[in-house]
């Protein structure tokens, strides 16, 4: 069965979250998102603990409705480094805890900080029957690649035992395949969020086709076992990620890495930290120019929250105005959840909204046309239309269809379907090719880009 699933994720016992991250919360909303497997996220926590137990149907079944949960947790090692671990059962989780407790002060946050190491931390997963692999591993900050430049500097002895590495908002499967490192790792999509808007949760989220809505399932998913894998991944540009560009950390001027390297990663214009970005950082690690995907790497496509695309429609400041949620609403009355409105319904039945203007902005991500922002220094980059994009009829055009990703699928494809999938992703590069030049003033202008979305129109759902 495919099922759609975010594993990392906060609740209210994280620091700077959302005091609504409780789980019948994230369950409702989860559920108009389109997942159907969340993990509970900060499972050390003492209170959340509880929470989590009082939900549970038994030790290895936490469900609400409809949305099943599976026990997961962030941790940050003594070097700072991000590591997600998904558990099997809920006495699994209390057995973590006890081991990491004497290590760091597991009510402090729920996302807890111990004076363990990457090899430390991955023994006691295996331990506990635990999977566990980087966080938003190409982040500068608190994570993998911010302080190591191998899995084995980080992990040690412990490097075969990791199993998947989470991307991150600042890169996609384009991005990681192009280190050789990590092409055995299954890739996963999250959204790490912090609250329960319909822009965070499940902003990014992983397709897996899974046996059953078990721990045993989504391993076997993650390992690539008995034909089951990841399917799809879904995610932002890695443009809008906050950390894409090296940029100040102050005022936001971005520079190309040369020019960083000349000012010593010292701002000129207002003297602050220039944080190197992800995709320097990348070009620093990489073992090919361009990436190599091995045969069982799943599409990645290109989306941003169905609400962004509202408010970017209607010129609204916000995803929270009244005339972008009563839309939203509209359409996930209509379709049943946003990944079905955005990515699965037909164009006239969209206009259910009664706002051509919406009809029009989703339509024209599906065409492809969008113009990206870089995000760096902490800033997140962003999205819009072009201007003679916003109100024209945007026609339907032929692009990589829902039969096209099963055809792709390295269990069942043949030599032929295999050789096909390699050229759907040469036809369609994730990353763009065009740079304007930085402008280096107080009022910061990013360079834009342009870039053609690999948005992909599903003309049903197979589900098993």
């Amino acid at each position: 069965m495919k099922v759609n699933t975010d594993l990392h994720l906060h609740s209210k016992y994280s620091m700077a979250s959302s005091r609504r991250m409780e789980l019948p919360t994230i369950a409702r909303e989860a559920s108009k998102k389109g997942m159907e497997l969340i993990g509970t996220a900060d499972c050390t926590h003492p209170k959340w603990l509880e929470e989590i137990k009082r939900v549970s149907v038994s030790d290895e079944e936490i469900r609400i409705d409809e949305i099943y949960f599976i026990p997961t947790t962030e941790i940050e090692d003594r070097n700072r480094v991000h590591h997600l671990l998904i558990l099997p059962s809920v006495s699994k989780a209390e057995e973590l805890a006890e081991r990491i407790a004497p290590f760091g002060n597991l009510e402090a946050d729920g996302r807890p900080s111990v004076r363990l190491n990457g090899t430390e931390l991955a023994e006691i997963a295996k331990d506990v029957g635990a999977l566990i692999g980087p966080c938003h591993a190409f982040t500068p900050w608190t994570a993998l690649y911010g302080y190591h430049d191998s899995l084995k500097s980080c992990y040690g002895d412990m490097t075969d035992y990791i199993s998947f590495l989470e991307l991150g908002l600042s890169a996609d499967s384009d991005y990681a395949d192009r280190i050789q490192d990590l092409h055995r790792l299954t890739f996963l999509s999250n959204s790490d969020a912090h609250s329960p808007y319909t822009n965070k949760l499940a902003r990014e989220f992983t397709q897996f086709d899974v046996p059953e809505l078990t721990f045993d399932g989504l391993k076997k998913a993650i390992l690539r076992e008995q034909g089951y894998k990841a399917t799809l991944n879904v995610g932002f540009f890695p443009e809008e990620g906050k950390y894409n560009r090296s940029a100040c950390i102050k005022c936001f001027t971005q520079y190309p890495l040369s020019e960083a390297v000349e000012n010593k990663w010292r701002c000129p214009v207002c003297g602050g930290v220039i944080k190197k970005g992800v995709f320097d950082r990348v070009n620093e690690l990489a073992d090919f120019k361009e990436p190599k995907h091995p045969e069982y790497r799943p599409p990645y496509l290109h989306l941003i929250p169905l609400a962004e695309i509202i408010q970017m429609a209607l010129g609204h400041a916000s995803v929270q105005t009244k005339g972008v949620q009563t839309a939203w609403n509209k359409l996930i009355e209509r379709f049943g959840n946003e990944v079905k409105a955005l990515i699965y319904s037909e164009p006239e039945d969209l206009k259910v909204v009664g706002d051509d203007r919406i009809v029009n902005a989703i339509l024209a991500f599906r065409k492809g046309n969008v113009i990206i922002h870089p995000g760096g220094g902490g800033q997140y980059g962003w999205l819009e239309l072009p201007e003679n994009l916003k109100n024209e009829e945007i026609r339907q055009t032929g692009q990589l269809s829902f039969a096209d990703l099963e055809e792709i699928n390295p269990t069942k494809a043949s030599k032929p379907e295999k050789n096909r999938a390699k050229n759907l992703r040469k036809k369609n590069p994730a990353k763009p090719k065009k740079k304007s030049q930085v402008i280096k003033n107080r009022i910061i202008r990013n360079r834009m880009m342009q870039a053609r979305v690999h948005f992909s129109i599903f003309k049903k759902q197979v589900r098993e």
